[in-house]
């Protein structure tokens, strides 16, 4: 069909392109993704091969594109609905995200009776 050929003019990569696709659109993550043209497949000494992935130290998960570069996207999943009494930690060590009570951040955000969720009658969050 016309739709096929044109999808396959507008990407003369073919295969890369799709891998691309697949690793911009990680589901249901907010998870921001980086492109670098330049860069080698290289991490810590050890060379990488078309396709193959590694996480680096600052938890993004980097797939080699080779010859066009290399593609990164973060695997921490950011929580973006809490409320305004508590904050995002972010573990560097782990690669986690947990939300704690900003009040003391070594307790989780959990719903208690001095902080209720969301205003009155609307369900709660799952």
């Amino acid at each position: 069909s016309m739709a096929m050929q044109a999808q396959k003019m507008g990407c003369t990569w073919g295969r890369l392109c799709l891998l691309l696709s697949l690793l911009l659109q990680l589901p249901g993550s907010q998870a921001k993704c980086y492109f670098q043209a330049k860069a080698p497949c290289e991490y810590e000494g050890k060379q990488f091969s078309l396709g193959e992935s590694w996480l680096s130290t600052n938890c993004l998960l980097c797939t080699c594109l080779h010859p066009i570069g290399v593609g990164c996207c973060e695997t921490t999943q950011h929580p973006i609905d809490f409320p305004d009494w508590c904050e995002a930690h972010y573990d560097s060590q782990t690669c986690q995200i947990s939300v704690v009570q900003k009040a003391n951040p070594s307790l989780p955000c959990v719903k208690s009776v001095e902080h209720e969720w969301g205003s009155a009658g609307t369900p709660e969050p799952l």
